[in-house]
């Protein structure tokens, strides 16, 4: 079993070689010991502008297992195990497995079931990446809008129109075997490497494709412009998934359906399946030009070809326990229009791979919580579509942070704006509760004080960003299944139990081995 040893220091133009050595002398491992090695991950250390340097961990892999356990180094750790061994059911159940939704947590759920025999049936209302990306286009360069395929619908979810950041909070094994996989399909090593991994919006399109192939090739079945309308139940199960006039027999019914997926949620209130309303955040994008984001961060070491393009995550609290931060922060990307229904406007970030582009942008985002919206358990949803409504024009609202400040709203900056559709001056006041726009005004303030950049009054605001994670959470026992129903099975960030593309590939997973040990293979 390979080890891993911790906190090496590596100056920006180190080798891997000299850092492996390092690596090695610390644990006290000689080299003649060693069968492979290598570095393990990489993280960068910018905390003082003076001393900005790496921190690696290196793998070792030792011919002699007895020396392997023998070694004493308070840095040193075993690789815990990434992959998985199913508990397979040996119990038949009629029907298929059905899986709405193809974004991370609905990819992963039926790639880890079809790859062990057990035939699901893939519903996703958009379009396949290819046809997905000109619907896009579309949308962007100011046609209309198709409401069932765009950026938060289609193959890959929301993610394949994003930065494709692959960092997550949980501390989950399966974490390193969704990494794996990525690369198996398409991405970069070096995800395998960085402590902040992205494939980007460019690699992701190749990558979810080759995983639909995957999936087909194992016996599983992806249908597009196939949406979950309805589901019958009886006797505490679902009996039937209904989509696109079709009626599918349902063994177990997996909804990995997204944030955005509105009217699947007022389906499932009419059902009366147990659903909460949950927190989550409003707010807008920021640009400012790259470079600032890297002088702000680096310093004199800005310009240093050794460095990654500079990002950054900010967050305020105040006493009373509302919270404004960055989120999504998207290096040398682009603002991009998001919406999913008619008149109304919504933002996002997405870069591509390179990440090149002019402008950094980040979306600023307000805690919300049941107490500024109600407690029933769309009204959640009531709150965002209300906001993203106030902001429908021809244009996205949008203003400097000067103009935002002192309530003269205006677009006078030399940051040119990266949102396709355009942009006009506009008061965020009209658009956002008070609750949001004072909290906004004071995180700006606090942001001003730790990154220089922030305190360009120049910078430019577009609105709104109400995408950030799911308004409801459809309640599911430890089991993984529904409250309401036994072989239903929420999952991902629709359901409320994921933030992201790894944290929603993890719960994938989990509920297909959870599937799996309730009924058997179906080849």
């Amino acid at each position: 079993m390979p080890l891993i040893i911790n906190n090496i220091r590596g100056e920006l133009s180190e080798s891997s070689d000299s850092v492996i050595k390092k690596g090695l002398k610390k644990a006290g491992i000689p080299g003649s010991e060693v069968i492979r090695s290598g570095i393990y991950k990489t993280s960068l250390d910018a905390r003082k502008r003076n001393d900005i340097h790496f921190i690696h961990s290196v793998f070792a892999e030792l011919a002699d297992k007895d020396t392997e356990k023998s070694i004493k180094c308070a840095n040193v750790k075993y690789i815990e195990k990434d992959t998985f061994t199913p508990e397979i059911s040996g119990e038949k159940a009629d029907g298929r497995i059905v899986i709405a939704g193809f974004g991370p947590a609905g990819m992963f759920c039926g790639l880890v079931l079809a790859e062990h025999g057990y035939r699901p049936l893939i519903l996703e209302r958009g379009e396949d990446a290819e046809s997905r990306v000109e619907s896009v286009k579309r949308y962007w360069e100011g046609g209309g809008l198709d409401q069932e395929s765009n950026v938060q619908f289609g193959e890959g979810g929301a993610g394949t129109f994003s930065d494709g950041k692959l960092t997550t909070r949980i501390n989950d094994p399966l974490c390193r075997y969704v990494l794996e996989r990525f690369v198996q399909f398409g991405a970069p090593e070096e995800i395998l490497i960085k402590a902040k991994p992205h494939i980007g919006t460019d690699n992701l399109r190749k990558i979810v494709k080759n995983i639909r192939n995957r999936i087909i090739e194992s016996g599983g079945e992806v249908k597009f412009s196939s949406r979950l309308d309805d589901i019958v139940t009886e006797n505490g199960e679902v009996k039937k998934a209904v989509w696109n006039g079709n009626e599918t027999q349902t063994a177990a019914l997996v909804a990995a359906v997204g944030h955005s997926a509105r009217d699947t949620f007022e389906m499932l209130a009419q059902k009366q399946i147990f659903m909460e309303p949950k927190p989550f955040s409003v707010g807008v994008r920021i640009e400012h030009k790259q470079k600032d984001v890297n002088e702000s961060l680096y310093g004199k070491y800005a310009d240093n070809p050794f460095l990654p393009v500079g990002e950054y995550q900010l967050s305020h609290r105040r006493k009373d326990g509302r919270c404004v931060y960055t989120f999504c922060m998207c290096p040398g990307g682009h603002v991009v229009p998001a919406a999913s229904e008619e008149k109304t406007v919504v933002t996002n970030g997405m870069s591509e791979f390179a990440r090149d582009g002019e402008n950094a942008n980040a979306a600023v985002v307000v805690s919300v919580s049941p107490e500024d919206f109600g407690n029933g358990v769309l009204d959640g949803v009531d709150f965002a579509r209300k906001i993203e409504q106030n902001a429908y024009g021809k244009y996205a609202p949008a203003t400097t942070v000067r103009g935002f400040l002192n309530g003269k709203p205006d677009i006078d900056t030399d940051i040119k704006p990266t949102y396709d559709r355009g942009v006009t001056p506009c008061e965020f006041r009209k658009i956002f509760p008070t609750a949001v726009t004072d909290m906004l005004e004071e995180g700006l303030g606090v942001f001003s004080r730790k990154m220089h950049c922030f305190g360009d009054q120049s910078a430019l605001m577009t609105a709104p960003e109400t995408r950030t994670s799911s308004p409801v959470r459809i309640s599911r026992t430890e089991n993984r299944n529904s409250v309401s129903l036994k072989n239903f099975y929420p999952c991902g960030e629709g359901a409320g139990y994921a933030g992201g593309i790894m944290s929603a590939a993890v719960d994938g997973i989990k509920t297909a081995l959870e599937i799996m040990k309730r009924i058997a293979p179906q080849n």
